[in-house]
């Protein structure tokens, strides 16, 4: 009994080193189900010194010392597997053999068979599936007491004379079984409690991160102003149930929702010295209201007592900060700070997606204000002179003329950058054609050959025009017989092909300006639809010109 007593006392003390070292980021290493190696080496040197301290602090008995060194070969098996557990056994054992004593052999080999045939128990509970079991209190009890069970054997089997060793045993071996598979069960215990309590609150951070995410995507992405940005702190404060949430840009406040809505107003500037630093050096602030003082920088009898301001980023500018708040009767917990630092990369995102959305709008505007650029001048001169030829011999042609230009202009300056139906862009190109066969009298034919049913397809405004417009000008107007131009229309699984043909064959590929309509015509479809669609080219020297532009189908036939 007084040696059970003696190594409970002991047990107990290593207990006490673990409950504290729970409370470390260290002891996290301890609940991965599947360490690697850095965290591998960690469980090594932790349980290696358990081992160690085991056998120094043991009780000396006939000429032996009953100890708790099991406990840490059969923990670090468990924990790191067949490799660590071998590495702590031998480590445990070399030091319990340097110590000598007539069972120094017998306790060194028995140490190392302890921690391998618990790394094999850890390995076989993976294979089948059912790496839990590792941490479960009651196989870590019972593996402790079979490597109990395997050393009395060992040490009646190595240790000499038989006669001492069998003494020695019937005088250990009650107190080790009891006290070691005690100890290690409790030990996995508390370290089952700490990894269920790491799992829930991962857990819950990721329901809640998740939950913000799907309920607040694409808000911010509308613009980051007063509207959004009072919806998305509605949806935090709701999801994380802080005190209250605000949302500033570089200057002023943005949104405020909760306590101390009354006098934190939106549109007013910044006032919080804290929120201006976080702004100005690119990091988040923390005012717990213990170690650094918060104090509401608007109203003395405000009741927030503490402050978490985190920088919304756009690349690596700070554009915002999103800021929580508990009042001064609560705690802010780590949880939300760790929750709000991952709403605020969020929200940054968002930003930044939506920014690019604007520019992409922007840039699409530019390439189409430059078609209608490229466009107006060269035909509007073409048409004019072509006018003014005919003006005095028929002035009912001019009068005509004059009607279809002011038609095709008007078109022009009213066309919609979003997509258009085919049927309107055919009327676009009616309209241009028709000063252009005026132009060339009888030495251009444009015969357009499109199915009815696909009128209603969709494609970017102005995609064929400037292709036609290509077709003539860098085409059949350089031939002396008459130009010809065909433009045909088919749906092919799943794809709308629009092809116009010449019968000039005078393309160049070129990167000057005479080829920007074609280019942007290209670019602008790829960014609409993907890489798989666009405009290629086809020429025949002297005799064609094909360009085929593939478009996907928006609808199906009827």
């Amino acid at each position: 009994m007084p040696l059970i007593l003696l190594l409970t006392q002991q047990m107990c003390l290593y207990l006490v080193f673990v409950y504290l070292a729970s409370k470390t980021p260290l002891f996290k290493v301890l609940t991965e189900s599947s360490p690697r190696l850095p965290h591998k080496i960690i469980i090594y040197l932790i349980f290696s010194t358990f081992c160690i301290m085991a056998t120094y602090f043991g009780e000396q008995t006939h000429g032996a010392i009953a100890n708790t060194r099991a406990m840490g070969a059969v923990l670090g098996g468990l924990l790191g597997g067949p490799v660590t557990g071998l590495a702590v056994g031998l480590t445990g054992g070399l030091h319990r053999y340097s110590m000598g004593g007539f069972t120094d052999v017998a306790c060194a080999l028995s140490t190392t068979l302890e921690g391998l045939s618990a790394g094999l128990l850890s390995l076989t509970l993976r294979r089948l599936g059912k790496p839990e079991l590792s941490y479960h209190p009651l196989v870590a009890g019972l593996a402790t007491f079979y490597a109990e069970i395997m050393q009395m054997l060992i040490i009646l089997i190595v240790a000499k004379p038989f006669e001492d060793a069998w003494a020695l045993v019937q005088q250990i071996a009650p107190p080790m079984l009891l006290v070691n598979s005690m100890g290690a069960a409790l030990f996995m215990s508390m370290l089952k409690d700490q990894k269920a309590m790491f799992d829930k609150l991962s857990s819950s951070f990721s329901t809640k991160a998740l939950k913000i995410a799907e309920r607040s995507v694409g808000l911010l992405s509308q613009g980051f102003n007063e509207r959004t940005s009072a919806e998305v702190a509605q949806i935090v404060i709701e999801e994380t149930n802080v005190g209250a949430v605000a949302i500033t840009d570089r200057e002023k406040l943005l949104a405020f929702i909760g306590i101390g809505a009354d006098h934190h107003i939106p549109g007013t500037p910044i006032a919080s010295k804290i929120t201006l630093e976080a702004i100005q050096d690119n990091k988040v602030m923390f005012a717990d209201g213990v170690e650094l003082p918060y104090a509401c920088s608007i109203s003395p009898q405000c009741r927030l007592g503490s402050s978490l301001v985190i920088p919304l980023r756009s690349d690596t500018e700070v554009i915002g900060t999103i800021k929580l708040y508990e009042p001064k009767n609560k705690l802010f917990l780590n949880i939300n700070r760790t929750l709000g630092e991952g709403i605020a990369r969020l929200l940054s995102n968002q930003i930044l997606y939506g920014r690019v959305e604007q520019q992409k709008i922007l840039l699409t505007q530019t390439e189409l204000k430059l078609l209608q650029a490229q466009v107006n001048p060269h035909f509007l001169f073409n048409a004019l002179n072509t006018i003014g030829a005919i003006i005095r011999r028929n002035p009912d042609k001019a009068r005509s003329l004059l009607q279809q230009l002011s038609q095709f202009l008007r078109i022009n300056l009213k066309r919609s950058p979003d997509l258009v139906s085919l049927a309107d862009e055919l009327e676009h190109i009616e309209a241009y054609l028709g000063i252009e066969r005026a132009r060339f009298i009888d030495k251009l034919s444009v015969d357009i050959r499109i199915p009815v049913e696909l009128m209603q397809q969709k494609l970017p405004a102005f995609t064929l025009q400037p292709i036609i417009e290509n077709a003539v000008k860098h085409g059949t107007s350089q031939l002396l017989e008459q130009g010809r131009i065909q433009v045909t229309g088919k749906a092919e699984a799943g794809i709308l092909v629009l092809e116009v043909t010449d019968n000039a064959g005078l393309y160049q590929a070129k990167e000057s300006s005479e080829g920007l309509g074609m280019n942007l015509v290209h670019k602008r479809i790829q960014n609409q639809f993907g890489n798989q669609y666009g405009v290629k080219v086809d020429c025949r020297a002297d005799e064609y010109t094909r360009v085929t532009i593939t478009l996907p189908l928006t609808e199906k036939e009827s």
